[in-house]
């Protein structure tokens, strides 16, 4: 489950990190009173509330909204309530939203901040080696996914314990990667185990501060935040489950939902369908080593049967970024027959328009290889995930 920025912020800030004073507005009034309540004069920014990255390089659909982007710096404050009018109710397009783009229902107004410069800090799960890791970088204008891609040496991999703060020689670590100036040091060791505190404590999934500006002072400050929840462990924590958009979520989040699914989009062109956190991982990492993103990944680990299995490709067909689909499967307790099962009968019933290459691995391997290639549809088998990705690829450069 993901956030807003504003709510994000409100968590970073009960955890002693700095943030810009701010609030959240709904209307073009709103904006104006929260702009005045939190700077008595400007800049400020106007920030819509969608959860997406890159905001500020998106564009509204409408032709009403001006030449700004999704995040907003307002010089005057009669400026405010003419951009907020153009931004609420519009449709932001980003690079994350697709198309279609996402309605923008509220706003956050928040005080300027004049920083030196700035850097990438987040928090995520390293699945691999059973870890959390702190990934630090200095983007410098650049993006922090064409980094990973492109440039990991740029980031900085740091794993922390599951139990306890951050230590000093991490710090310094990061500070001397980050080239920062030894007065952010106190400020840097307190962002860290903020963060750290929030990921255990409300059991995420990602705690992400893109950027963290770096004041004169030296002082850090949260300028924006994203934070994802593991939704396995909701139940646990109701404070956040009521923060949930239902608006946010689209129809293919709500279906998968229904079935007991986990389902993510990306920016890609391979849809995946996988039966675990970790092979949806590795899947991801082999197609991204290939040169091709992964459009979303459909996580059926749990009890299925055949029709669920067949609901959820056909979620996966519907996804539009979709150019190809990759089934990777470790049979476990989910057995491969159930799969194939499903495979053909979501295939017979929408047809395929796109190849799709199928992996198999585990209890009753060999019974699902034989329904695939009894159906006589336009299914690859292979035998490992290499193969597989290879054969994908392959098989969609063939269509262009």
């Amino acid at each position: 489950m993901n956030i807003h920025e504003y709510q994000a912020k409100r968590i970073l800030k009960r955890y002693g990190i700095n943030i810009p004073k701010g609030d959240v507005a709904y209307t073009p009034i709103e904006s104006r009173r929260v702009a005045s309540r939190v700077s008595s004069r400007g800049p400020w920014m106007l920030k819509a509330q969608i959860q997406s990255s890159a905001r500020k390089k998106g564009y509204f659909l409408e032709k009403r909204t001006g030449s700004g982007g999704g995040i907003r710096k307002i010089q005057k404050r009669t400026e405010i309530i003419k951009n907020a009018e153009q931004m609420l109710g519009s449709t932001l397009v980003t690079i994350q939203t697709g198309p279609k783009g996402k309605t923008v229902s509220r706003l956050y107004v928040e005080a300027y901040s004049r920083i030196e410069h700035a850097f990438y800090l987040g928090l995520a799960v390293d699945r691999v080696n059973a870890t959390l890791t702190l990934l630090a970088a200095n983007t410098a204008g650049d993006d922090i996914t064409n980094l990973a891609i492109n440039h990991p040496e740029k980031i900085l991999r740091l794993p922390l314990a599951l139990e306890g703060k951050t230590n000093m020689p991490q710090v310094k670590q990061v500070m001397e990667f980050l080239k920062l100036s030894s007065k952010s040091g106190n400020s840097l060791k307190r962002l860290i185990n903020g963060i750290h505190r929030i990921f255990l404590d409300y059991d995420a999934t990602m705690v992400e501060i893109n950027p963290v500006g770096v004041l004169k002072n030296g002082i850090l400050v949260a300028l924006d935040a994203k934070i994802s929840f593991d939704d396995n462990a909701l139940y646990r924590h109701p404070e956040i489950k009521r923060l949930q958009d239902d608006d946010e979520a689209n129809s293919r989040e709500l279906l998968a939902a229904k079935y007991k699914f986990g389902y993510s989009e990306f920016d890609g062109s391979v849809g995946c369908i996988v039966n675990g956190d970790g092979i949806a991982l590795a899947s991801m990492d082999m197609l991204s080593k290939q040169g091709v993103g992964t459009a979303c990944f459909l996580n059926v680990k749990g009890g299925v049967d055949k029709d669920k299995i067949a609901s959820g490709i056909k979620i996966i067909v519907s996804n539009p970024k979709v150019e190809g689909i990759l089934i990777n499967i470790l049979g476990g307790f989910l057995r491969c027959n159930l799969i194939a099962d499903g495979i053909v009968a979501a295939a017979s019933e929408v047809g395929l328009n796109v190849p799709l290459v199928v992996r198999f691995e585990g209890t009753n391997k060999e019974e699902a290889q034989e329904i695939l290639a009894e159906s006589k549809l336009p299914i690859v088998m292979a035998d490992n995930m290499e193969d597989a990705v290879k054969i994908l690829i392959s098989k969609m450069e063939a269509m262009e």
